[in-house]
């Protein structure tokens, strides 16, 4: 399993460079040329959500991306360091809930549109949305 780590500052115009990296990386796995735009797309919103997360929160703490090779899939998991509360917290705590905004759900529904094997994960010390895709192994040549 290869495994590429990036970090960079919760400033919105590193988030090109991330989709580029991302799609770079995905291409270089195997994932087909048809589904890199969905890719790019994806990790640019998963990546953008993130860092509107650590700006809102004032969280100075990079956002992370975790670029995974597996054998028969690509995953992408984009972290934050925002505490998330637990379901039914949100209610008790009399609020919004915290960062959790319209925004950020529409975020996540326009990865979930993008994506079809998505998952969300939140915490108190933070969430992650993992993406993966199929991938298919390098053609080998036989001449």
């Amino acid at each position: 399993m290869a495994t590429v780590e990036l970090r960079f500052s919760a400033l919105p115009e590193h988030v090109r460079t991330a989709r580029l990296v991302a799609a770079a990386v995905a291409r270089r796995a195997g994932v087909d040329e048809a589904v890199l735009d969905e890719v790019r797309l994806a990790v640019g919103e998963a990546c953008s959500r993130a860092v509107g997360l650590h700006r809102n929160g004032g969280v100075s703490a990079p956002v992370k991306v975790l670029l995974i090779e597996e054998e028969k899939q690509f995953s992408i998991e984009v972290g934050d360091e925002i505490p998330h509360a637990a379901p039914g917290e949100e209610l008790a705590a009399g609020g919004d809930g915290g960062v959790e905004t319209g925004e950020d759900e529409m975020g996540l529904a326009v990865i979930s549109g993008l994506v079809d094997d998505v998952e969300v994960s939140a915490g108190e010390h933070g969430g992650s949305i993992r993406m993966r895709w199929p991938t298919t192994p390098p053609a080998t040549y036989l001449g």
